[in-house]
């Protein structure tokens, strides 16, 4: 078996409230090889936003340890995490993020442009992405003049540009009506199976979490195997769950 491109140990996050420590999560595990699609859900506040900003270097643990593509978060200064992050992960969010004054080809960009590439390199890339998400007739247009829909689309190749092994989408689709989002789910899960990229995704919608290969649930601290949910898949077959194995411990 190939090595994960991602894998964190006894990962601890605890909080202070007016001196009282409040855990999130304590000795979570959690292992994702290349081309795996992960979704995890949970109530509001049980720490799903928390461990995916973990698990992309955004936050520290207060104990265990985030390995990816076999190099451990910790062991970087905040320059070297930084282009790490721009290097080899990339992130979604459920409010897009785009800078309004750029246009769709501009943002899309940025992230090779802040890692040195060549400015016409860096636009021939991400016009090529851009064209892959059904962007291709936006890419002069800023972010008010493009839908919900395509504004994700266009967060979506900007997190791709930079040829990530790792991608982390933080609801993604929720901030869009049932059809787009669908759309949108249906482009990630296109997206991970032809870049083979590793993806985390975090969500409120059991439906559609349970139509990536693993589905988890972030519960009382602790990362469980999700019920199954009866549903069609994104594409609308009738396979009610068709979910791999966990991810390996």
């Amino acid at each position: 078996m190939n090595k994960p491109v991602l894998h964190c140990q006894g990962l601890t996050r605890y909080f202070d409230d007016a001196g009282k420590r409040v855990d999130i999560f304590q000795q979570l595990e959690l292992t994702l090889h290349r081309g795996e699609s992960l979704a995890i859900t949970g109530t509001s506040g049980s720490g799903k936003s928390t461990l995916l900003n973990l698990l992309g270097g955004l936050d520290k643990p207060n104990a265990g340890q985030v390995v990816i593509n076999g190099q451990r978060l910790d062991q970087l200064s905040a320059n070297q995490l930084a282009r790490f992050r721009n290097c080899h992960i990339g992130f979604v969010y459920q409010f897009h993020h785009l800078l309004g004054e750029f246009s769709a080809l501009e943002n899309v960009a940025m992230p090779l442009l802040l890692r040195g590439d060549n400015t016409r390199k860096a636009r021939q890339q991400a016009q090529a992405i851009l064209q892959k998400v059904g962007m291709e007739h936006r890419l002069q247009h800023t972010p008010a003049m493009l839908s919900g829909g395509e504004r994700q689309r266009t967060a979506i190749a900007r997190a791709l540009v930079g040829k990530p092994t790792l991608v982390l989408a933080d609801e993604p689709t929720g901030n869009l009506d049932s059809q787009t989002a669908t759309q949108v789910y249906e482009l990630l899960q296109q997206l991970n199976q032809e870049f083979e990229l590793s993806l985390i995704m975090v969500t409120h919608d059991a439906r559609l979490a349970a139509c990536l290969q693993n589905h988890l649930l972030l519960e009382n601290g602790r990362l469980i195997k999700a019920p199954a949910v009866h549903s069609q898949t994104l594409a609308d077959q009738t396979d009610a769950n068709h979910q791999s194995p966990l991810p390996r411990q």
